[in-house]
């Protein structure tokens, strides 16, 4: 029987036990730095938007809003194999496997350095091409890719700094990350202001101001890697691809991107539909979807403290707590969309009075608001779903099911029910959101039952369950 008096002195200073004693407040604890550091993340990178809205123009505005699912559907890919990282890390840690921990640890970080350069000679090449067949206007296209190509020089310090807080998240220290993010953020604003205001430098001034930071947010990162103890500690010397390790990140992470890929691709058709609206449309959106983007981190902070805590559970064999977290991690981010999407709609005009001066931009930015924040609980659910599932090692399930309920039928809604005439409208784009959210929360809710049966006939007896302690 586990001592957990003494279990809980050994722990260090940036650790979480996530496999003894409660569960909801040790994920509260992991949880809300990690959702202060996605807003302020997100709150910094309005900056962007701001800055041009107010001191460029509502051109400007439309024209890095156009980007956004592009930029998405070009990193999706390998930031979903951070996720793989995570819960190989998590699931070494659980079980106290240091040697495999510190292997793992120098794959994954190997695997973001080589990925971010991809990223920036793909970003870099690709930009504006694909910038036309999302039918972005051509009084557009030109500061779109100008923008894109700035901030993709920044990627191998993106991927570097989310590998690394992915491997700083699987043994609970969401703390740290935070601060680095704060002296990035703080860096970032500042830049923003001067190359825009001072430089008149526009759209390429918030971009290479976003690169700067991320350089910043990454070296602190990896110098904190780079001190750590036992398993975690990082050494250059090490570098390297071991490939059992690298095999795992990608059974988990491969799907989890490729989902995300296919997400874009969808995210990207809706975006060809918005922009066939026009400019005003365009910026509305995009003002919107930047305060959407507050809600949505803030509940994917229980999607990474489901998969945190389910992998690290797993680890050490403590199956009887899957359920609990299971249970409280979706409660917590149907909450958390509930107040803070209803909050951010109730607030909109105002919110949106912080993006552009225009009463049309903030009219076509309400309607998009009216449709996502006040249902963006479904999706936070729907993805801690298949956090939890992704923590217990299944990662193609829930990337199907997904990929079929929220890809697939909003593609299908975009080409049927978008397409009669009294139903042509950019309202009936935006509902094509809450309508595939909810039949694929349904669907993951289904797989999930299915999944933990078929654990239950896997293990070869009740003792693997380990001791049962309430939660």
């Amino acid at each position: 029987m586990r001592d957990k008096g003494k279990k809980e002195k050994t722990v260090k200073k940036h650790e979480i036990d996530m496999v003894n004693g409660p569960i909801l407040k040790k994920m509260l604890v992991f949880a809300l730095p990690l959702m202060l550091s996605s807003i302020m993340q997100m709150l910094f990178n309005a900056t962007d938007i701001v800055v041009l809205g107010q001191f460029v123009g509502d051109h400007s505005l439309a024209a890095v809003g156009s980007t956004s699912s592009l930029i998405n559907l070009l990193t999706n890919l390998f930031i979903g194999l951070s996720v793989g990282a995570n819960v190989l890390v998590g699931k070494y840690f659980g079980g106290r496997k240091m040697q495999q921990l510190n292997e793992a640890i120098h794959t994954a970080v190997t695997i973001s350095a080589a990925s971010g350069v991809l990223l920036a000679v793909i970003g870099f090449v690709a930009a504006e091409p694909i910038l036309r067949l999302m039918q972005t206007p051509d009084n557009l296209v030109g500061l779109a890719a100008l923008y894109m190509r700035v901030l993709f020089l920044g990627m191998p310090s993106m991927m570097l700094y989310n590998f690394g807080s992915a491997i700083l998240r699987a043994k609970g220290d969401t703390k740290r990350p935070l601060f680095f993010l704060l002296a990035a953020g703080v860096t970032n604003v500042v830049l923003d202001l001067v190359f825009v205001i001072v430089f008149n430098m526009s759209v390429a001034g918030v971009a290479a101001a976003t690169a700067i930071a991320q350089t910043l947010s990454a070296v602190l990162v990896i110098r904190c890697l780079l001190r750590e103890e036992e398993g975690f500690r990082l050494s250059f010397r090490k570098l390297g691809v071991h490939k059992e390790h690298f095999a795992s990140i990608l059974r988990v992470g491969l799907p989890s991107g490729f989902q995300g890929v296919l997400f874009s691709i969808s995210n990207v058709v809706v975006q060809a539909s918005i922009n066939s609206f026009g400019d005003v449309t365009m910026a509305g959106s995009a003002a919107a979807s930047n305060l959407e983007n507050f809600v949505y981190f803030g509940m994917n902070a229980f999607y990474q403290s489901a998969i945190s805590f389910t992998s690290q559970n797993v680890g050490a064999f403590r199956y009887d707590r899957v359920q609990p977290i299971m249970i409280r991690s979706v409660a917590c981010a149907a909450v958390t969309g509930l107040v803070m999407g209803n909050i951010a709609f109730l607030f909109g005009n105002t919110l949106l009075g912080i993006y552009t001066s225009s009463p049309e931009v903030i009219a076509e930015g309400m309607k998009r608001m009216a449709v996502i924040c006040t249902t963006y609980a479904l999706c936070g659910m729907m993805d801690t779903m298949v956090g939890v599932m992704r923590g217990l090692g299944y990662s193609i399930v829930p990337m199907i099911v997904s990929l079929v309920g929220a890809c697939g039928l909003r593609l299908l809604w975009l080409a049927t029910i978008f397409q009669i005439e009294r139903f042509h409208t950019i309202t009936v784009v935006y509902l094509s959101y809450p309508v595939t959210w909810f039949i694929t929360l349904v669907a993951h809710c289904v797989c999930y039952v299915l999944i933990m049966k078929h654990i239950k006939k896997e293990l070869p007896n009740e003792s693997l369950l380990g001791e049962r302690q309430s939660a």
